[in-house]
């Protein structure tokens, strides 16, 4: 059932949500339980999980906090604002080392500089990057300009979307205006690929649709539609996503309608994906709230609407995409996440068969499916790529259904030279806690969910949070929420008044976005979430110090491809003959693309035998080994 929420008296009713994990302690019993049953899994499985991420974030100095607006906090709607904000990584000085970008709706979006041994210091006004209240939501790091050094394009809802130049010090200047890329709307996710082959990575920027007012709430954003969330049955409200061509010199050009690619969807987010394997890459965009579509790229000049031939069921609901070899075939699979349908029931706690099932949409009412339920899937999509441009969804057989998942981070956690999965989960206000998943992949056959074992969870801070404040004292205290709360035990201690009539409302914590790195160089692979209206999670992997970790970096250069390679594939060739195959599309989570090397785990190959790159010029390149375990390499296109 969905859960219409618009006002305070609304919430009064919705705090009942809330009251089984408010009782718990820091630790529910539900999750103590998720542990031993995943202890016992694990105990069975061959899959190397003897490593822990620890939560680094207060050594690490950074102290950016994630704040939203009303109409996802105090007076919380069914809105698209409750979908959150990006975390992009990029090396945005030269310096050999990560840096970080985080996104927020009110206060500024962040750059924290690496300066080694996991320490950041906040350098955003240094870099020119400040932009308070901007509503901003998602972030993309990208070489434009073939210059060497990553831009920075950020989007937001209303305050018009943002393209920074890097001058290759670390410091950036707004060229938004000349660019051309300046779209005031409900924006969503960036994607930078190139789709003409010309060497310049062109834009594609996702548009949700329109679920605001003119009216401004605090902090100056619009304040959202009542019917927001039913937006998609209103055509009117319809808003295209935009295909920017990069002209050079920073420019850029709307060619949607040139080169037919008018996608309506209520889009969240999207990925390229050359579907047919003709060396253009295409596009899978994604639909919250109707079925997702597959653009293909016809040349690099005209793009047509193919879904039907390639997927002919999608989820409905998706939110993070992800094209990666799951099983080792050579041939790169797609995973989608799917979490609007999950809002349907709530589920109650520790009911991990329901969340591990496809959800029924027999409950929900069919006005919401305008073309009918016949080509949608209920739950996140693993698509298996078969060859011949057949997909197989395979997501309940492997392992990867899961509850309340914003987007996907694939890479290889434990360097066994097969590519797991975190997922970033859960819905916070006024929706109880659901869990971040670690899923590691046993060879291509399965998935071991780990998230207990590998310390992602439990957070050592405990499901809840703070969630508002509200003064209760003096004419105020004739608000709902004041008299529902004023008695310690009247609704199970999700809300509290103290004597100076303070209230404070809990709320489950939640993740939206996430980046797999190697943050403090040590060889395996960190991650840093974005967390709602909190402060972020750095969970530093100990996988090194307890293992001899075989790994290798690959930095590509291109020359007649575009100079960051964004759109190569890069296959490793173990001793063994094994082949691993990886994709360089920069995407990690929900609303992120990150400028990073490519990360491959070698087992326990000491070296490589070959690395093979086919470049986004289609040109390809073999480099013979044997290339050394634990170096970074660089590749040039030649």
């Amino acid at each position: 059932m969905l859960h219409r929420l618009s006002g305070p008296g609304a919430l009064v009713v919705t705090l009942a949500l809330l009251a089984a994990s408010c009782r718990s302690p820091r630790t529910p019993a539900w999750l103590v339980e998720r542990a031993r049953q995943e202890t016992e899994l694990a105990a069975r499985s061959h899959v190397l999980h003897d490593f822990r991420f620890t939560d680094r974030r207060q050594a690490s100095g950074i102290t950016f906090e994630n704040r939203v607006v009303d109409d996802a906090g105090k007076s919380y709607k069914l809105a698209h604002y409750d979908h959150g904000s990006g975390v992009c990584a990029a090396d945005v000085d030269g310096d050999g080392l990560p840096d970080l970008y985080f996104v927020t709706q009110l206060g500024t979006n962040e750059l924290w500089k690496n300066i080694g041994n996991g320490r950041f210091v906040d350098v955003t006004a240094r870099a020119g990057l400040a932009m308070p209240d901007a509503i901003a939501v998602g972030c993309a790091f990208a070489d434009i300009d073939n210059d060497g050094d990553p831009d920075l394009f950020v989007t937001t809802v209303r305050h018009g979307n943002r393209l920074f130049e890097n001058l290759g010090n670390g410091t950036f200047r707004d060229v938004t205006a000349p660019a051309g890329v300046g779209y005031v709307g409900h924006s969503s996710g960036a994607v930078f690929f190139d789709y003409d082959g010309d060497g310049l990575l062109d834009l594609f920027l996702t548009n949700v649709g329109v679920y605001t007012t003119n009216q401004l709430g605090s902090g100056g954003y619009h304040i959202a539609l009542e019917d927001a969330f039913t937006g998609h049955l209103h055509p009117e409200r319809a808003e295209a996503s935009i295909l920017y061509r990069n002209l050079g010199g920073n420019r850029f050009k709307d060619v949607s309608r040139e080169v037919g690619l008018v996608d309506l969807s209520w889009s969240g987010d999207a990925t390229a994906l050359d579907v047919n394997d003709d060396g253009f890459p295409d596009l899978y965009v994604l639909d919250m709230q109707g079925p997702n579509h597959v653009w293909l790229n016809e040349g690099g000049k005209h793009f047509r609407d193919a879904t039907a031939q390639y997927f002919p069921k999608t989820p409905w609901g998706a939110m993070g995409v992800k094209a990666f070899d799951f099983d080792g075939d050579g041939r790169l699979d797609l995973f989608v996440t799917n979490m609007h349908a999950d809002m349907w029931v709530d589920l109650r706690p520790g009911d991990w068969a329901a969340e591990g099932r496809k959800d029924d949409s027999s409950q929900v009412s069919a006005a919401l499916f305008p073309g009918g339920k016949g080509g949608l899937i209920f739950g996140n999509a693993l698509f298996a790529n078969r060859g011949g441009g057949r997909f197989e969804e395979i997501s309940d057989s492997v392992g990867v259904e899961t509850y309340w998942p914003w987007g996907p981070s694939v890479d290889d956690f434990n360097a066994d030279g097969w590519d797991d999965i975190f997922i970033a989960a859960g819905m916070n206000f006024p929706y109880r806690y659901g869990i971040n998943s670690v899923l590691l992949n046993e060879g291509g056959r399965h998935f071991l969910p780990s998230e207990f074992v590998v310390g992602v969870e439990p957070r050592p801070l405990g499901t809840q949070q703070v969630w508002f404040t509200l003064d209760c004292s003096g004419a105020v205290q004739r608000h709902p929420l004041c008299r529902a709360c004023v008695h310690p035990d009247s609704m199970a201690g999700a809300c509290r008044v103290d004597a100076a009539g303070r209230l404070s409302m809990m709320a489950a914590r939640g993740s939206r976005s996430a980046v797999a790195l190697d943050l403090d160089g040590d060889g395996d692979l960190d991650i840093v979430t974005n967390e709602f209206n909190a402060g972020p999670q750095v969970l530093v992997s100990d996988l090194a110090q307890r293992h001899q970790v075989h790994f290798l970096k690959i930095r590509l250069r291109g020359t007649r491809s575009n100079r960051q390679g964004l759109g190569a594939q890069v296959t490793v060739v173990l001793p063994d003959g094994r082949r691993l195959l990886k994709v360089f599309d920069g995407k990690s989570g929900y609303l992120s693309q990150s400028d990073l090397p490519l990360y491959v785990g070698l087992a326990g190959a000491d070296h490589a035998a070959a690395i093979e790159v086919r470049w986004p010029s289609g040109r390809r390149q073999n480099v013979a080994g044997p290339v050394k375990a634990g170096e970074t390499i660089d590749v040039v296109e030649p």
